[in-house]
C-alpha cells in the first residue's frame, strides 16, 4: 500500500511540474504590423524569465484571430478590432476573445522615393485606390502609370485601411497585393510609380505622404490629427491569465511601452 502511495505522490507530483511547464509555454499569432512589438516583448521576456517558451508567428491578423478562435494559439495579435462574424464563431466554440490595446500606429501612405508628389487629399487617395485616377499628372506629379500596392485581404491592415481611407469601397482589381508590410514596402522601394500603405515601423526606404496636409508621425497619432489612425490589439480567451498576462502586463509596462517607441508604433502611455 505503501509503495503505491508513494507511486501516486510521484505521478502527481510528475504531472504537476508538467502542467507548471506547459503553462509556460505560449503561441502569438497575426498581425505583421504587431509582429516586431510581439517579437522584441518575446524575447525580452525570455531573457529575463528563462522558464518561457513564447513563439511568435505573423500571417495577419484574421489568420490570428482565426488561430484564437481554433485554440491553436493563446494570443492573437490584431491591427483592428475584431468582426462580429468573428465574435460569432467564437462563441460557437465556447471561446471569448477580450480585445488588450498594446499601442497605437498610424498606416503611412507610401510612395517611391524619386516620386516629386508630397501630398495628396483623402478624396485622391481614394480615388487612387478605387481606380478613378490612374495617372501621377492627375494628382499634380509628373505623367506616369500609378501602380497600386495593398496590402491581401488577411491583413488587419487592409481592413483597417478600406475602413480609415477609402470608406469601405474595394480596391482597384489590378492592384498588387502582398501579404506583409515589408513586401509593400519592398515593392514601392523598387517601383518608381508605386503607392502603397504600412504602418508607421515601415518607412525606410520610402517616402511617406501628408495626407491633407498631415504627415503621419507618433506626435499626429497621439494628438489624432493623421486621420489614418488605428489602435494596435492582442486578443485572449477571456481575461488573460498566466504566462498571456504577465507577457501583455510586460507590453503596457514602462519598459514594454519603451519597446513600443523603439520598433517605430506609438506608446499608449
Amino acid at each position: 500500500m505503501k509503495k503505491i502511495l508513494t507511486y501516486l505522490l510521484l505521478a502527481g507530483s510528475f504531472f504537476s511540474l508538467a502542467g507548471e511547464c506547459f503553462a509556460a509555454r505560449m503561441v502569438v499569432e497575426g498581425s505583421t504590423t504587431v509582429l516586431p512589438i510581439a517579437q522584441r516583448a518575446a524575447e525580452e521576456y525570455m531573457n529575463a524569465h528563462s522558464e518561457a517558451d513564447i513563439s511568435v508567428r505573423g500571417g495577419g491578423s484574421g489568420v490570428g484571430i482565426t488561430s484564437l478562435i481554433e485554440g491553436t494559439c493563446d494570443i492573437a495579435s490584431a491591427s483592428r478590432a475584431i468582426k462580429e462574424d468573428e465574435l460569432q464563431k467564437a462563441a460557437a466554440r465556447g471561446r471569448a476573445p477580450k480585445a488588450n490595446v498594446i499601442a497605437m500606429d498610424g498606416i503611412a501612405v507610401i510612395v517611391n522615393n524619386a516620386n516629386s508628389v508630397s501630398e495628396l487629399s483623402k478624396k485622391q487617395l481614394k480615388d487612387i485606390f478605387v481606380g478613378k485616377i490612374t495617372d501621377w499628372a492627375q494628382v499634380g506629379g509628373p505623367s506616369g502609370r500609378i501602380v497600386v500596392v495593398s496590402r491581401d485581404s488577411a491583413s488587419g491592415t487592409f481592413e483597417a485601411f478600406g475602413e480609415l481611407a477609402l470608406d469601405k469601397a474595394k480596391v482597384r482589381k489590378d492592384a498588387l497585393m502582398q501579404s506583409s508590410n515589408q513586401a509593400v514596402a519592398s515593392v514601392v522601394s523598387k517601383t518608381p510609380g508605386a503607392i502603397g500603405y504600412v504602418g508607421l515601423a515601415y518607412l525606410n526606404g520610402v517616402k511617406a505622404l501628408k495626407i491633407d496636409g498631415v504627415k503621419p508621425s507618433k506626435e499626429t497619432v497621439l494628438s489624432k490629427q493623421y486621420k489614418l489612425s488605428r489602435p494596435l490589439f492582442m486578443y485572449t480567451n477571456g481575461k488573460p491569465a498566466g504566462l498571456a498576462r504577465e507577457y501583455l502586463d510586460f507590453i503596457q509596462s514602462p519598459a514594454g511601452q519603451k519597446l513600443v517607441e523603439e520598433e517605430g508604433c506609438v506608446s499608449i502611455r
